[in-house]
This record gives structure tokens, C-alpha cells and sequence, in this order.
């Protein structure tokens, strides 16, 4: 083959630079690829998160790591690494899901330097939008598309893909999650996940000031929240979640629930426990954010608390048809903290839990009278 000549092609690459939750979205649109094209897709997105996410699904083959766009390509040894990973694939089809700026800043040159055709690109910047669309549907519709070159040899799917993500657990993340939950004392209780901080949530020195963040939610609601799920459930064990960066506010968050019964407890999650322990999970409450899309994907039944977002653009998905309900959300609510606690609770007690054990537990605790007056606002 002449050395100008790009390699054969292998399966498609898709490009996303999101944050978890965007990369949680991109399952459906790499599963109509990989149906597609008949090969599963390479992808190169940011963060240390895809290859846990992905770990067991047959429509990713490989994850390329790039922990930042951020700088000149020539400065960032990793990024050139990325580049050369992606010549390696340059006689794949390639989907870029990025807006039109950062496209352009930071994509173009990096396909350039990896000597990628123009021919064999599809940007969804080029994809019309339709008002109110949810981000999944629009991959989807950008799933349909066909870069130049390959547009003799690549046709439209017969069957729909669900417009909706579903995500698998590998046995390597199941093995960690039981032996976890051994070492927790854990073993056998139903659990219920609270997903109280975000992105915007912490700061480089600390946590941001409540002001700041529309998706904050109140650490006494947090707290009264976790005291009403465990008197109503008092034999499930509810559990606090976050990254390492949001150790000292989950910290900050037990001692306002001040708890002496150890079924309120938090924990640092690596995301292949956090995924193997909703797929087991009860339910899961969550502010706007990475693992409330994550716990859709596993068909965990979720309440997810939306501050100035549209729900019709980014309420999570569950490909499994499990519960998700939204409180809150543009055009009525514009801040998480205008949504009171009465109102997460009543949602919460409508899901329908994954578990009949957990709904019998529930009638009897009711019928013993158990309940907390500390679920008003």
C-alpha cells in the first residue's frame, strides 16, 4: 500500500470532549454505528471515565485516553499521542460530536496532524436542530449520516436503536462491587444512592458558594432527606456518593445528617463501583448531573433534582425503562434549591422500586407508623 494511502478501515471513531453524562448519552449513537458499520467504535473523549463506562459493551472496542484539551498540541504530550492514535485509524469513518468552536480550535488541527481525509469525517454541526430535541435524539439523526467516502459502502439500518442508554457491568466490576459491600458490613441490604454534589459543586479551594451553583440542593434537605428513606426503609442502607474531589463535602453532609445508625453513611466511589452497585441499587436520588445519567443507564429508578436546564434537552434515559422523574427544570424552576424536600420524597415513594422486598419493608414500616416529620421543605 503507498504510504499516502490511508490504512484499511477498522471500526467507526467517534470524538466527544463532555463530561460524564454527555459521554453516558453517546451509548445509543455508538451502538447505531456499530450496527451499522459491522465493527465496534474506537472512542476518544475526555476524562478518566470512558473505559469504566464502556468496560462491557460490545459497541466499543477501545477507549483513546486524553485527560485534557486544554493548550497547544505540541505542548501536551498526551494529546499528540491521542493524534497518533487516531492516524493509526485514519481510514476509519469518523464522527465528531463537538460544537462548531471547539471543533475548530481543537479538533481540526488534531485530525490534521493525524493525516485524516476530510472525506471521511461527519460533524453534527453540519446536522439541522430541531427545537426541544433531546441530545439523544440528535445523535441518533447524526448517526444516520454517512462521511463521503463511505457512503457507497455503508447503508441505513432497518431497525431502530433505543433512544435511550443501556449499560452493562463486567464481571471484573461485579467481583469489586461484592467484595466491597462484604468489607462495608453491606452485604445483602437494599441501597438507596443519594448523588448530592456536581461539577460546579467544588471549587479548586473548597466548595462554591450556594449562590453559584443552580444545581445545589441544600445539605439540611440532604440530611432530611436521608433520615425520612431510613426511618421509612430502616432495614436498607442509604448511601451518600461522590468523586474523591467531593470527599470533604460529603464529610460536611454527615455531620449535618448527624447520624448515629450506620444505614446513613457516604463513600468515594471509583465509577466501575458506583455502575456495579446500580445495577444491584434500590433507587437513586440525584441533583442534575454525571451519575444520574449513569443510574438510567443501569435501570436504577431515579429522582434527579434540574436547576436552569430544559428536561426536554437533558433528562436522563433509561434504556431499560426503568423510572426517572424530574422535579424542577426551565421554565418554572431556575435554581435546585426552590425544590423542597416534601417534593423529593413523595417522588422518590412513587418509583417503582426494583425490589418487591424493599416495597413490603416500606408498607410495614408505614403501617407501624414510621415516618419523619423532617421531610418538610
Amino acid at each position: 500500500m503507498p504510504t499516502n494511502q490511508p490504512p484499511a478501515p477498522t471500526g467507526p471513531v467517534v470524538i466527544r470532549f463532555g463530561r460524564l453524562g454527555d459521554t453516558v448519552l453517546l451509548q445509543p449513537l455508538l451502538h447505531k454505528l456499530h450496527q451499522r458499520y459491522g465493527r465496534p467504535c474506537q472512542l476518544l473523549a475526555l476524562g478518566d471515565w470512558s473505559p469504566a463506562l464502556y468496560s462491557a459493551q460490545p459497541e466499543v472496542a477501545g477507549c483513546i485516553p486524553l485527560n485534557s484539551q486544554a493548550g497547544p498540541i505540541w505542548m501536551r504530550p498526551q494529546r499528540l499521542r491521542a493524534a497518533m492514535a487516531l492516524r493509526r485509524l485514519r481510514g476509519s469513518p469518523f464522527y465528531i460530536s463537538e460544537p462548531v468552536e471547539r471543533t475548530r480550535t481543537k479538533i481540526r488541527p488534531m485530525l490534521a496532524l493525524a493525516g485524516v481525509p476530510a472525506e471521511h469525517c461527519s460533524f453534527i454541526e453540519d446536522i439541522p436542530l430541531i427545537e426541544h430535541e433531546h441530545w439523544v435524539d440528535l445523535l441518533l439523526r447524526f448517526g444516520d449520516t454517512t462521511p463521503a467516502a463511505f457512503r457507497t459502502t455503508c447503508g441505513a439500518l432497518t431497525s431502530p436503536v433505543a433512544a435511550a442508554p443501556q449499560l452493562q457491568v463486567s464481571v471484573a466490576e461485579r467481583t469489586d462491587r461484592d467484595t466491597w459491600l462484604h468489607a462495608q458490613g453491606m452485604n445483602g441490604r437494599t441501597l438507596i444512592l443519594l448523588q448530592p454534589a456536581n461539577k460546579r459543586t467544588m471549587r479548586w479551594n473548597g466548595v462554591r458558594a450556594t449562590e453559584d451553583d443552580d444545581k445545589s440542593w441544600p445539605a439540611e434537605h440532604w440530611a432530611a432527606l436521608a433520615r425520612t428513606i431510613s426511618q421509612r426503609l430502616p432495614q436498607a442502607q442509604v448511601l451518600f456518593c461522590g468523586s474523591p474531589a467531593e470527599a470533604g463535602y460529603l464529610d460536611f453532609l454527615m455531620s449535618v445528617v448527624d447520624a448515629a445508625s450506620p444505614r446513613i453513611e457516604a463513600a468515594i466511589l471509583p465509577l466501575g463501583r458506583l455502575k456495579a452497585l446500580l445495577e444491584i441499587a434500590h433507587s437513586m436520588v440525584s441533583v442534575d448531573t454525571g451519575p444520574g445519567h449513569l443510574a438510567a443507564a443501569m435501570g436504577c429508578p431515579l429522582v434527579v433534582l434540574m436547576g436552569s436546564r430544559e428536561p426536554q434537552l437533558w433528562t436522563p434515559r433509561s434504556g431499560s425503562g426503568s423510572d426517572v422523574i424530574v422535579l424542577g427544570g426551565l421554565p418554572g424552576t431556575r435554581r435546585v434549591d426552590e425544590i423542597d424536600t416534601a417534593q423529593v420524597v413523595n417522588a422518590w415513594r412513587t418509583l417503582r422500586w426494583r425490589t418487591a422486598v424493599a416495597a413490603v419493608a416500606e408498607s410495614t414500616a408505614e403501617a407501624n407508623g414510621v415516618y419523619s416529620a423532617g421531610c418538610a421543605g
